[in-house]
């Protein structure tokens, strides 16, 4: 197997993030950019170098970005399985397969895109883990770790007096004693 890779089919290859940003922002604008991709560079007193620098800094939204790039703007067709795994500066596109003219966009568009994903993701339990409850896994704290101190203060719950010898003196709680049994 060779480890020469044929970048040449990849659009990518050899554009700068500064370069693609620029021809999207040209094209499309910064307002549709917003629409389409949700990140707030692009909302909050948008500026190519504000955004390239929120961009370099954030895998994620970068990643987003040429990905809308690619198959916006290139209006290529939908990588395989096996290429969509990888970042867009990594994908390589088969031989033959040509960028075409841009995608036309508009706000109507990204407003039915956005209700369409919003429906999705309320039949799938909106996104938000298992228990559907908005909140972040672990944000909710248990009896014993808690810093405040109120009315319950003196008394114990059972899990706590189980673990007294483990528990360090008063003021400091140490979340881990348990493990290091």
């Amino acid at each position: 197997m060779s480890d020469d890779v044929n970048y040449m089919n990849n659009p990518l290859h050899g554009v700068g993030l500064k370069d693609v940003l620029v021809e999207l922002v040209d094209h499309y604008g910064f307002e549709i950019l917003f629409a389409y991709l949700s990140i707030n560079c692009f909302k909050t007193k948008p500026t190519i170098d504000s955004s390239i620098k929120f961009l370099k800094k954030t895998d994620w939204a970068r990643e987003k970005v040429e990905g809308f790039y690619l198959y916006q703007f290139k209006n290529l067709p939908r990588a395989s399985f096996e290429q969509f795994s990888l970042p867009p500066r990594d994908r390589i596109v088969p031989e033959g397969q040509l960028p075409g003219e841009p995608a036309e966009l508009s706000l109507e568009d990204a407003e039915r895109l956005r209700e369409k994903r919003a429906k999705k993701s309320a039949e799938h339990g909106g996104g938000r883990g298992r228990s559907g409850s908005g909140k972040r896994p672990g944000a909710q704290r248990s009896g014993g770790y808690s810093n405040k101190r109120g009315k319950d203060e003196g008394r114990k719950d059972e899990s706590e007096s189980s673990n007294e010898s483990s528990r360090p003196a008063r003021g400091k709680v140490d979340p881990w004693a348990n493990s290091r049994k």
